[in-house]
């Protein structure tokens, strides 16, 4: 409750925090907003026709139509779902591997840390993005291959900070006083070594979530993401690509196919990283005199 009190307390948190209410109506009244075409298919985005050519905004389409007479509105509002769907889950399992390896290893250390640090060097080798993709590709297209992609390869981090820590706290006198009350290993691990050693995890956790969204959509851009007609913010750029540059003379003639979808993207990101750069400030003081 102290560091929510705090966060608020901090403009651009309380703007973070805002934003991200926001997103969170949004999410939870999309069937309101934008009510499906398809009772049993939510998530697939009405058409206006089959013209590749975008119309503008209208009563009928309040954000206009991609290429395929997609409708950008109905996109942005159920993306927000996908989403919030991608990066809760790819973060939390993310964070949740990362901490049971990076605890096991710092906590036992010898031959074991050695072998977990060395596989976690190997994925570490693997460029997140193109490793992504070549994945996503050998899964198969679609939004649940593209989280298992994201997971396999966005551990590593988690297990590195959570190491670090528990490398430091796992010697303090609050420990050694329980391992020396006859604390077993996992009582030491999640009574004493991770509530103290969490929050680090916590702040990168809270700062990977817009860059996990941002992913998804280039994978979706490049057309290994979520499959064709998905309510995806990377799908509908991916819509735009033809569209961008406008006409000859007209550069702005498009500009609804890839500003609403990009401004959705934009603010969903910077609003976790406001919060996560506040929370860094709240639960580790000392960065504010180092920057």
């Amino acid at each position: 409750m102290t560091t929510f009190l705090k966060l608020i307390k901090n403009p651009l948190g309380l703007i973070g925090l805002v934003l991200l209410v926001f997103f969170i109506v949004i999410g939870i009244l999309a069937p309101v907003l934008a009510p499906p075409a398809w009772e049993n298919e939510p998530y697939r985005i009405p058409r206006d026709g089959y013209s590749s050519v975008p119309k503008p905004p209208s009563p009928e389409h309040p954000f206009g139509t991609a290429e395929g007479q997609y409708d950008i509105y109905y996109g942005i509002v159920w993306g927000t779902r996908t989403a919030w769907t991608v990066s809760l889950i790819v973060v939390g399992i993310s964070a949740l591997v990362g901490i049971v390896i990076g605890s096991v290893a710092a906590f036992y250390g010898g031959v074991l840390d050695e072998v977990l640090m060395r596989i976690t060097d190997i994925f570490y080798a693997f460029p997140f993005l193109v490793g992504a993709m070549v994945l996503t590709t050998i899964l198969g297209r679609g939004l649940t291959n593209v989280m298992v992609a994201l997971v396999v390869l966005g551990w590593m981090g988690y297990a590195r900070l959570i190491r670090g820590d528990i490398l430091q706290i796992r010697e303090a006198d609050y420990v050694q006083a329980a391992r020396a009350a006859g604390a077993n290993s996992l009582r030491l691990i999640l009574r004493h070594i991770l509530p103290n050693a969490i929050w680090p995890v916590v702040v990168q956790g809270t700062m990977s979530m817009g860059s996990i969204v941002i992913t998804a959509a280039a994978l979706s851009f490049l057309g290994v993401g979520a499959p064709l007609g998905y309510a995806d913010w990377g799908q509908l750029i991916s819509y735009a690509r033809n569209w961008i540059l406008g006409l000859y003379g007209n550069p702005l003639a498009y500009w609804y196919v890839v500003i609403y979808p990009s401004i959705a993207i934009t603010l969903f990101c910077l609003s976790w990283n406001l919060v996560g750069d506040a929370l860094r400030d709240i639960l580790d003081p000392r960065l504010r005199g180092s920057r």
